[in-house]
């Protein structure tokens, strides 16, 4: 059967993350240099082997990709079971995943809510919990309950699936981020979970159908959760884990890491209260405390400018008019979201939130989060 236009599209966005030797940095290139993935594929080998990047090895790859036949088999799974597929360069991708460098160029999604949520919030831990761990996973979510926060996991057993259920019994969006494809849940123990929250939430992969949760994909599927949250909290862990790969990815990606203390001679706190000893990580007890810190208790509309700021802001230059405009239209954010979303270099957004800080038109609050004065 003939493709639509929609369908040759995902094919060959699909066949673009099988092509060997080529992760998201080269891809992004190969995009980047011929204009579309379309183009990609009909580029002659003497100009492919000219983009940064690109021998020619990969050069060669391109050039006789002529098989697309597992491509087409996964856009067909794809569209047979309605699940989104993210591009980078598509709107409804995570734009706080999209500044991370290692960020995957196609994932697939499963579910209603919008990856670009002004609060998301990712809770991780140990599989093996205790039953302090659950109580104070469940204590900090219903405690968030009303705060419009969305939160992040991924799905395996422990602290993740205590975290997902929670969300969901308190009204809150909550997405998993699996290691494997969408044709299947792992653990199967979680996929009624797994239904709920691709109805009040989502499930997300950068993994085709028929990719197996092997061990390997676990720290890969870590960097994505990191990557599309403005903080984390790591519950208990024990001196090693995933969920300390996680946490330290997060601080990597300028994210705010939390952890919950617990007494030092119980296994899976030593994780915990390490990240608080080396300050890698901010001490919580509370989720009052981590609203306060992230000034999440106010509410995400925009709000309007005064009259007498109107004035000022016809003076502004035009980066610190394009940052006013985010501001104003997302409301209170971090430094990262407001390079994301306006397109400026953190570097170039850090003097420029300096100058409308001096000018009275923003305010800084901790955890690195700005937005426009009332």
């Amino acid at each position: 059967m003939k493709l639509s236009e929609l369908e040759i599209d995902i094919r060959n966005k699909i066949a673009l993350t099988l092509l060997p030797g080529v992760g998201p940095v080269l891809a992004r290139n190969l995009v980047s240099y011929c204009g579309s993935v379309e183009a990609v594929f009909s580029e002659k080998k003497s100009k492919l082997v000219k983009i940064p990047g690109i021998g020619m090895f990969t050069a060669e790859a391109v050039e006789k990709q002529q098989d697309f036949s597992l491509a087409e088999k996964e856009t067909k799974f794809v569209v047979k079971h309605k699940i989104q597929p993210l591009f980078f360069l598509d709107d409804a991708y995570p734009h706080r995943l999209k500044a991370c460098d290692d960020a995957p160029i196609l994932m697939y999604y499963k579910g209603n809510f919008d990856l670009n949520h002004p609060r998301m919030l990712g809770i991780v831990g140990t599989r093996r919990n205790t039953h302090y761990g659950e109580m104070m996973t469940e204590k900090i979510i219903n405690e968030l309950a009303g705060s419009n926060v969305g939160i992040i996991s991924g799905m395996a057993y422990g602290i993740d699936i205590i975290a997902h259920r929670t969300a969901l019994n308190n009204g809150l969006p909550t997405v998993g981020v699996l290691a494997h494809g969408l044709d299947q849940i792992y653990p199967p123990t979680h996929k009624p979970i797994a239904v709920k929250m691709i109805e009040e939430g989502g499930l997300l992969t950068e993994y085709m159908s028929n990719t197996r949760p092997i061990k390997e994909n676990f720290p890969s599927r870590n960097r994505i959760v990191a990557g599309m949250i403005d903080a984390i909290i790591v519950i208990e862990s024990a001196e090693k884990g995933g969920a300390l790969i996680t946490a330290n990815i997060a601080e990597g990606f300028n994210r705010d890491v939390f952890a919950l203390p617990g007494r030092i001679n119980d296994e899976f706190s030593v994780g915990c209260n390490n990240l608080i000893r080396t300050n890698k990580a901010m001490l919580l007890d509370s989720a009052q405390l981590l609203l306060e810190i992230m000034n999440w208790q106010q509410s995400t509309k925009p709000k309007k400018p005064k009259a007498a700021q109107l004035a000022i802001f016809k003076e502004l230059k035009e980066e610190e008019l394009n940052i006013v405009n985010v501001l104003r239209t997302s409301g209170a954010l971090p430094i990262d979201a407001i390079s994301i979303q306006s397109k400026i270099p953190v570097s170039k957004v850090a003097t420029t939130l300096l100058t409308l800080e001096f000018s009275g038109l923003i305010k800084a609050h901790p955890g690195k989060i700005f937005e426009l004065i009332d």
